[in-house]
């Protein structure tokens, strides 16, 4: 029998959406089965407003092209299909329709037996829903997942897709960053990394950034310092931040070292930020998730500002290594892990067993298809963790 396989990637860009593609086709294409394959464009609002692409033979030949490349073959966006409201504001559904049923109607119209959704929480909620939908209304579809976010924060997943590449992409970007030290007197460079919630990425990035550092010579004799170069400070938003107890910390450095680096969450001190704008009466723009929009706060020109004159520095540079870290391609720890992943994917799919694949924690971190209710979004760093620990006390900030 011909088997109708659909793809869709959603959120935001992580290093794995398209070499998870690849290997989901690669998988498809080496099977003795009958099966035609479509990406819906745009993540769910292809789905919402019918708009897909077919998987040509040559896609076919070629799919390990895709592993070279960051971004998604077919598109994202965000879109939250239990957010009736937001689909329609965005003109992908009509006043009054559930944009659920109009989802279901579309893969049914494509008669699509096995959906691989590629995304964070929120993606797979929703795939889940899908998968309820349709089977209270008599029609039979698997949808496998596959766990992509840099956050690295889903509940029970111990590692996501994409989010080792993130870590180690951050670092290369903060190495050319940080030769900015140079071009003036006690220089504040805060790097912002992404991490709303969680601060796995910024503090994976630091480590990442000083195991680096340990394999570059220096030249003490002049400016060319290892002190100058290294992390000084690491924020997430699983720590509090005493900031005048740290600017005094800060202080010292620069009056040694002459700079400071500061590796900064996104998502750290969030709430003391939004706090202090409100009490000015700023309004928060939030999207279509609730969330407030970061790009509204900008937290390292609130943490600059913060620090800047308790510090006494002469030059602050904030600079954000996200899009650069996210849109990168897979590093090869991370398409190893893609690739078990998306092997263990298309198995599942063909058994017609639904859910997430990912390394489980309830299960001694085992790959397995994890049920979607067990699937949640917002799972925490843990910086009690040893590497975490040693890190902080190297750099003096206990």
């Amino acid at each position: 029998p011909l088997m109708n396989v659909a793809f869709l990637t959603a959120g935001g860009n992580a290093p794995c959406l398209s070499a998870s593609i690849g290997r989901l086709i690669w998988n498809y294409s080496g099977k003795d089965i009958d099966v035609e394959m479509i990406g819906y464009l745009h993540g769910y609002k292809g789905l919402l407003t019918g708009k897909s692409i077919s998987i040509s033979q040559d896609v076919m030949d070629n799919s390990e092209v895709l592993y070279e490349f960051g971004g998604s073959p077919f598109g994202n966006s965000r879109v939250k299909l239990t957010n009736a409201d937001d689909c329609v504001k965005n003109g992908y559904i009509e006043e009054g329709a559930d944009p659920l049923k109009i989802a279901a109607d579309q893969l049914i119209k494509d008669n699509i037996t096995i959906l691989h959704t590629i995304g964070g929480d929120d993606t797979h909620t929703a795939a889940g829903k899908l998968v309820r939908y349709l089977s209270e209304n008599g029609h039979n579809l698997t949808v496998v997942g596959l766990p992509k976010t840099v956050d690295n924060d889903v509940f029970p997943i111990q590692q996501t897709l994409g989010a080792w590449t993130a870590a180690e992409q951050g670092a290369i970007f903060f190495e050319n960053v940080a030769n900015e030290n140079t071009t003036s007197s006690r220089q504040l460079i805060i790097h912002e990394i992404m991490g709303r919630n969680c601060g796995w990425l910024t503090a994976a990035t630091a480590l990442e950034y000083r195991r680096r550092l340990d394999n570059r010579k220096f030249l003490p004799s002049i400016l060319i310092t290892k002190e100058c170069w290294d992390v000084d400070a690491v924020y997430i938003p699983e720590m509090e931040i005493d900031i005048s107890r740290e600017a005094e910390r800060l202080k010292k450095r620069m009056n040694e070292k002459d700079s400071v680096n500061i590796f900064l969450s996104e998502g750290a001190g969030i709430d003391s930020i939004v706090l202090e704008m409100e009490s000015r009466g700023a309004k928060m723009k939030r999207d279509a998730f609730g969330n407030i929009r970061l790009d509204e706060i900008n937290p390292g020109q609130w943490f600059a500002k913060q620090f800047e004159k308790k510090i006494e520095s002469d030059k602050v540079l904030v600079q954000k290594s996200g899009y650069f870290a996210r849109s990168a391609k897979p590093n090869k720890k991370d398409l190893g892990l893609i690739f078990q992943s998306a092997d263990l994917a298309v198995e599942c799919a063909i058994d017609g067993k639904s859910g997430v694949v990912g390394l489980d924690e309830d299960q001694n971190n085992q790959l397995t298809c994890i049920e979607f209710d067990r699937i949640r979004g917002g799972k925490p760093f843990n910086p009690h963790i040893e590497w975490f620990q040693s890190m902080l006390k190297e750099i003096g900030q206990e």
